[in-house]
């Protein structure tokens, strides 16, 4: 079945699967994230397959850059986890990504039941990054901060339509501002540093 996303469309799915099992809404979902976070190659590219199951259901995504991403959706229709399942090889050796060393992982920051924060802990290698997406409302405020284990770890925050909200900034510059889009909001996390850095990071919404 050819589905008509824009630029996305899907080659054949396996027949123990099918997009009527995972719901044409998750498809959907799982290709608006990758366009949110995928970057210039996150904006076309190929269905490979769905898998239905109770918990979570799988979609397999290509970008046009034949970066292969994995969707997790969960059974409420949310997109859980959009992460890099196989990077694409720029025929130099090098993988396609951020700093050239593969697309950066992405997480989605969710809020315990009747609180407005949440705190994660991470590691990245040398020139890695790594996505939060955060969904908010135009008018709210955003509170960001990146503790950081060491030198070289920096931030950007993006807004929903992808332009950029906060310029890169050093993890002992924290974030407070009002946001103006609703929607899914990216703040990428880098590793400039030459060595392995641990790091936590801080999210409320007001």
């Amino acid at each position: 079945m050819r589905l008509t996303f824009l630029t996305i469309c899907t080659c054949a799915l396996p027949t123990l699967a099918s997009a009527a099992d995972v719901g044409q809404e998750a498809i959907d979902g799982c290709i608006d994230r990758l366009r949110v976070v995928g970057g210039p190659d996150g904006q076309g590219g190929t269905v490979l397959s769905t898998e239905f199951s109770e918990a979570n259901s799988l979609v397999m995504l290509q970008d046009r850059g034949e970066t292969i991403w994995r969707c997790l959706v969960s059974n409420d229709g949310q997109v859980a986890e959009l992460s890099v399942a196989q990077a694409a090889d720029d025929g130099g050796g090098a993988m396609a990504g951020s700093s050239g060393t593969g697309a950066p992982s992405t997480e989605r920051v969710q809020f315990a039941s009747g609180t407005s924060g949440a705190e994660l802990t991470g590691s990245l290698l040398p020139q890695e990054s790594r996505r939060y997406i955060l969904g908010a409302r135009d008018g709210q405020f955003l509170y960001f901060r990146l503790a950081a284990n060491g030198p070289g770890m920096t931030y950007v925050i993006y807004n929903p339509d992808g332009s950029v909200l906060l310029d890169e900034t050093g993890a002992a510059q924290e974030y407070r501002g009002q946001l103006w889009q609703s929607g899914d909001h990216v703040i990428e996390v880098y590793n400039t540093s030459n060595g392995a850095q641990s790091y936590n990071v801080i999210f409320g919404i007001e």
